[in-house]
């Protein structure tokens, strides 16, 4: 089993109320196994794991990687 406490972290940043952080499983079936609502300036820090292989992000937030800066874009 892979040792998944070395991976990085991310930050994603809600810039306005009610953005949608979902967390999609790994494996052979993926699915939806965790979500969060974040608030206008409200911050979460997440990292891959052994269960979440992606995340989904839903509505206008900024998201933090070690391979830069992302925005979402949501009209």
């Amino acid at each position: 089993m892979k040792d998944f406490t070395t991976n990085d972290f991310f930050v994603i940043k809600a810039r306005e109320n009610g953005v949608n952080v979902i967390g999609l499983t790994r494996g052979s079936d993926t699915r939806f196994h965790h979500s969060e609502k974040l608030d206008k300036g409200e911050v979460m820090i997440a990292q891959f794991t052994e269960h979440t292989s992606a995340v989904k992000v839903r509505g206008k937030a900024t998201i933090l990687t070690k391979h830069g800066e992302i925005e979402s874009d949501v009209e």
